[in-house]
Formats: C-alpha cells, structure tokens, sequence
C-alpha cells in the first residue's frame, strides 16, 4: 500500500485518515527530514548572490512533506493517541528538534539572511517581518556562538524535546490511572442528577453496572468538588488531582532536569535566566514587566479573596477561615451562590445543549464577521466523535475548514486547545485553512454544558477564528502564530460574547421546550459573575507566579521541587485554602514544551487587551459592523505580520488600560 503523505492532498486540505498507517509516519517523517536537509543544502549553497526570494522564501518553501506529517501526527498524538504513538513520540521529539537545529545553526545559510538583512532590498512590511522572524530564529538557536557552545545550545534543545515529551505523557498516564468508583447511594449525597448521570456515563464506558465513576478531567472533578456531601470522598478525589506526576510515575526529576538545561541554554545565549530568554521575545520583555502585571492584580485580589474565605468558613460553621481546606472552597462557594444568587445548576445546564451553544458560537462569528457554517458529514475524520464543518463568506467564498473534537477520552490529553491540520497562506497560490478545536466534554446522549464550559468553547472557537480568518502571505506568520502574550487576545474576547444577554437568548434555549432562557435566569447569571473571582484570580496568578519563579531563578534546579514550591507560593503570601491552579508535577503548560514556559501569565496580559477591547464593541454595539471590520483587519487576519501592539492600536485607536479587567474581576 503507497504512504498517503506521499499522495497529492485533497483540495479540502483535510487528511484522508482512513488511510494512515502507523507505519506510514515513520516512513514520512524519513523522507520529509531527508527533502528538507536537501532543500536547505541547496539554498545555503546557491552561488547566486542571496536575495530574499532564493533565502527567506525558499527556506519558508521547504519541508512541505514533513510540515504534512507533522500536522497529523502531531495533532494526533495529543488528541487520540495510543501507545504506539507515543513510543513513536519519544523517538521522533529530539529527531525533528535536531533536524530544526541543524537548520537555524547552518553557517551557510545564517550567512545569506545576514546578507539579504543587510541588502536593504525593497520589501514589503511581511517580509520585512519574516525577515527578522528568520533572523532571530537563527540567533535564539545559537547561531552567532562558537561552534562547541553553539552544538551544546543544539543537544540541550533535543534534550529538552525529551524530556517535555516524556512529562505530559506521564501526566496523562496518572490522569488514566485514577478513578473514582462509587457504588452506593449514600455516597453521591448532594450531587446533582446531571453529574450522577455523568459518573454513570463513565463507568458504562468501562463496562462497570450499577456505579459512578469520576476522573481527574476537570469536566467530572470540578462538578464533584462543588456538590459531593461526603468531604472525605471531595478529599481523596482532590488529592488524586493535586498529586498527579507523583502517584503512578515521578515528574520531579524530570522538572529539575527540565529547568537546569533551559538555564544552561539561556546563559549559554547570553540571557540571564530562562525567562528572559522567552520574554525577549515577548511583548513583556523582561520578568520584572510581567511580576509588575501580576502584583498590579495580586494585591487587591487578595482583599477579595480574604472577604470569600470569611464568608466561606461562617457557612461551614468553621470558627476561622484558616480550616478551610482545598476541598472545601468549590463545595461551600457553590452553597454560598445558590444561597447569594439562586442558582440551581440542574436549571442552568438544561439551557446549554451542547449543539445549541456550538450554533450560538456561530451565529455570533456570523453576526460580527459574516461567516457562514455548514456541516460535511462526507469529509474525512480521525475519530468518530469529530465533526467537519466549511466555513464560507456571505457571498459564498470559501474560507477554509473546521472541526470540532468535543468529548473526552482516555486518548486525549487534557484540557482544551485549537490546532491546525493546514496553515493559510497567500504565497503563489492560496492555501485555505483546516483548523481544528479539541475539548474535554462528557460524553452522553445529551451534553449539557455548564457555564464555564460554555465559555471554554467560545474561547478555543475565537483561536479557531484567529487560525481560519487568517489573511497571510506566508503561512508562519499566520493565524495563532503571534507572541505568546497576544495570541490569547482573540480567545478572550470571544468569550465575553457567550454570557451577554441578547447572545444568551439567541442559543441558550431549553432542552426540553426550546424556550429561551428567561430574564430572571439571565439576571442571576450576570449578578454572580463577579461571584467568586477572588479565588478564581488567586489560584491562576499563583501558578503565574510559580511558573515565574522556575524560569526565573538560576539555582532552581538545585532545589527539592517540593520545598521550592511550598517556598514560591509562601513568598507572595499564598492562602493556604487555595492551591494553584496547576502545582509543578502536572503544570504542562509550562513543563511539556517550551511555548508556554515563562509564559503562563499571557492569559491575564491579553486579558487586559481583551478586556479594554470588548469596551469599543459595548460603546459601539455589540455587533457594529465598523468595530467587527476593524477587530478582522487589524488582528485576525493580520497574524505575526506586524508589532502586536501595533495591530492593537490600529483596532483600538489607542494604548490599551488595566482598568476594565479589574472592572470585569470586581477587583477595584
């Protein structure tokens, strides 16, 4: 049988993976490496004088077979993988972080970029972009150091492509190898019949009768931790979550070994930690921007979380906030908001049918933005749970494609992300994206979501509409491919669209009738929304703070990782209630690649964007065309091809302000 990914792709640019052997991707992955090598042996040794069309765009030309196979396996390894793959992974990790050393340490071609930099050739604003992109690739991996610094910067990177690869693996070996089983009645006590329901669901799919089963996915131990009467069963299934990396396999060692090399490599490039390595690529810059942000956020976050934990404990009965426990702050928050607000989450789930709120998200993209979404059942999927959808302009033009990975599943790490099978790019030819948005939902006949739920899938859609709506020449510059700290922008905004009123009444619609929600249901909904922050603003800035604290001090590697976390949540005065909301051993934003490390603070960076922007589309109207048409120009389309704040500035008209996001957080 021939190697699909040496096939022509079909126009759709979706795989046909129906197709895909596991044996096809070594195979692939071969082949590719070996054509790009040979396509950057011809660029770097072209006796024609460098220009940037026989540099930088060829080298943005080569290693379509591999960019094909990499976008399949990769997204495959994440989202429904199995041991095969994941064996596959540990090999392949420091093959291709190797191939791409020796790319952007070629002296050769370091040279002709220098050359064609140094030209002043006539080019456009892009690629003046790509140009410096390329350029600064080249200097982060190493290629301005002496020839032993610059092979050790290279063993380092490969390293570390292990390492982070064997680190979310292990994470998702201790979620899988927990489960919650309870079999008598007494035990679900206070549990609302959706999640009964759920935990049924789950243990069905294990061919268990008569139990409920929970998980670590923060779909089934959330919802467990708010409702579940028996405290010791809330304790035992936290302290499941809050030591996972250290049951079943140990990501201790492999986090020192992790910090120790990126602070070899930053100080071998002339950083002083690994955060300012990341950060100088940042629009933060420097660690003393970001610990700026995040004080400017802490200090009256702690003023309300003090005021929740006061209240929390007088509704326990405690005597003092101080015997709170982790596993007591969602289950009496939950008491104290039904008390406050009259929320009955049985009553807010049954206006949230998952496909009612998939439809609301696109009824908003096409509102502001004219998009129009159908649904192609003939197109090929990688699972069965996948849906495919075209995405067109008002008039018919094809945009690009769109699937939706919804539910969870052994397979599939966690939490929930936008990823790409194929990039767009306008370069010769155009190239129409295939995008698509993994989830973490239960899965049932009927999945009823509740509000943050809701607002995770209107937040991965808006990365989903940066990928698809991208306008770009060259494709890595497109879509999400931004800084770190703006790339969260076009997530963020989209959500604040899920709770607004006029936006609820239009897809949140009874399960049963088909009624709208009511007025009165949308009234307690929006008086709650503040309700709470205090703890959900203190458990991510603390994991800012922890993430800040690895990255940033040069002799964290020589610390028991224990003691140094106890230490950096004990120095910005950590309440001892609340954890944060990722501890060290399952932080994967931060220790299962490079992207997000130093980094886990762009949330609450862009949040401040998002926040001052979604302002101009209330000042406006929710839906003014003029504000949609700008916010599309001048972000979405417009990628990495320009200075973020820049492309901020020509959508706003203005430096963005810190005040609505402390506003939207009741923090003021």
């Amino acid at each position: 049988m021939s190697n699909p990914f040496f096939e022509p792709l079909a126009d759709t640019g979706i795989p046909d993976f129906s197709a895909i052997r596991f044996e096809h991707y070594r195979e692939a992955f071969d082949r590719g490496f070996a054509q790009q090598q040979d396509e950057i042996h011809a660029i770097a040794s072209n006796p024609e004088a460098a220009t940037f069309a026989n540099t930088l765009e060829a080298l943005e030309n080569s290693g379509s077979l591999l960019t094909r196979v990499e976008n399949v396996f990769w997204n495959l390894a994440s989202s429904d993988t199995t041991a095969e793959l994941q064996a596959l992974e540990c090999e392949i990790s420091p093959q291709a972080s190797a191939h791409r050393s020796a790319i952007y340490t070629n002296a050769q071609l370091y040279a002709r970029v220098r050359t064609v930099r140094d030209a002043q050739e006539s080019l456009s604003a892009e690629q003046e972009q790509l140009l410096e992109k390329t350029r600064r690739r080249f200097v982060r991996a190493g290629a301005e150091l002496a020839d032993t610094q610059r092979s050790r910067v290279s063993a380092i990177t490969e390293q570390l492509a292990v390492l982070c690869t064997r680190f979310g693996q292990n994470v998702l070996r201790d979620n899988n190898a927990y489960a919650l089983v309870l079999s008598h009645e007494e035990d679900l006590a206070g549990l609302p019949d959706y999640v009964i329901e759920m935990g049924r669901n789950d243990a069905g799919a294990r061919d268990m009768t008569d139990a409920c089963v929970f998980t670590l996915s923060r779909s089934s131990i959330t919802p467990f931790l708010q409702y579940a009467d028996n405290r010791a069963l809330r304790e035992e299934i936290y302290r499941a979550y809050s030591s996972c990396g250290t049951r079943n396999v140990d990501n201790r060692p492999l986090i020192s070994e992790i910090v120790a090399l990126r602070n070899e490599r930053a100080q071998l490039l002339g950083f002083e930690s690994h955060a300012d390595f990341m950060l100088d690529h940042r629009m933060a810059k420097t660690p003393s921007a970001v610990r700026d942000l995040l004080d400017q956020v802490w200090q009256p976050c702690q003023e309300q979380v003090t005021s929740e934990a006061t209240a929390l404990a007088a509704c326990a009965g405690l005597s003092s906030e101080e015997e709170l426990a982790p596993w007591d702050w969602w289950y009496y928050t939950e008491k104290l908001r039904q008390e406050r607000f009259d929320l009955d989450p049985d009553e807010m789930k049954q206006y949230f049918k998952l496909e009612n709120v998939r439809d609301g998200v696109f009824e908003v993209a096409n509102k502001l933005y004219g998009i129009v979404f159908r649904e192609r059942s003939d197109l090929p999927v990688y699972h069965p749970d996948v849906q495919v959808y075209e995405a067109t302009e008002a008039d018919g033009t094809l945009i690009g494609y769109f699937l939706f990975d919804f539910y969870m599943r052994t397979s599939k790490r966690s939490g929930a992300w936008m990823s790409e099978f194929r990039a767009q790019s306008n370069n010769g030819k155009r190239v129409t994206p295939v995008i698509v948005n993994c989830c973490n939902f239960p899965k049932s006949d009927l999945c009823l979501l509740g509000v943050d739920e809701v607002r995770t899938l209107f937040h991965e859609f808006g990365h989903g509409l940066h990928g698809l709506l991208s306008n770009v020449r060259y494709a890595s510059l497109g879509g999400t491919k931004v800084k770190q700290d703006f790339v969260e922008l076009p997530s963020q905004i989209m959500e604040h669209w899920a709770m607004e009123p006029c936006v609820l009444r239009s897809y949140a619609r009874h399960v049963q009738t088909d009624a709208p929600i009511p007025d009165a249901l949308i009234s307690k909904l929006k008086a709650s929304e503040q309700f709470n922050q205090g703890f959900a603003t203190t458990e991510y800035l603390a994991a800012c703070y922890l993430d800040l604290a690895w990255h940033s001090d040069p002799k964290a590697e020589e610390c028991d990782v224990d003691k140094f976390e106890a230490r950096a949540l004990k120095d910005i005065g950590m309440p001892s209630a609340i954890d944060p909301r990722y501890k060290s051993t399952y932080f994967q934003h931060i220790f299962s690649d490079d992207s997000y490390s130093a980094g886990y603070y762009v949330y609450i960076w862009a949040e401040v964007l998002d926040a001052d922007g979604f302002e101009a589309f209330k000042e406006q109207g929710l839906f003014d065309q003029a504000m949609a048409r700008a916010f599309r120009s001048q972000v979405l389309e417009r990628g990495g091809t320009a200075d973020p704040m820049s492309l901020y500035r020509a959508f706003r008209g203005r430096d963005p302000e810190v005040m609505p996001l402390l506003r939207n957080r009741g923090l003021l």
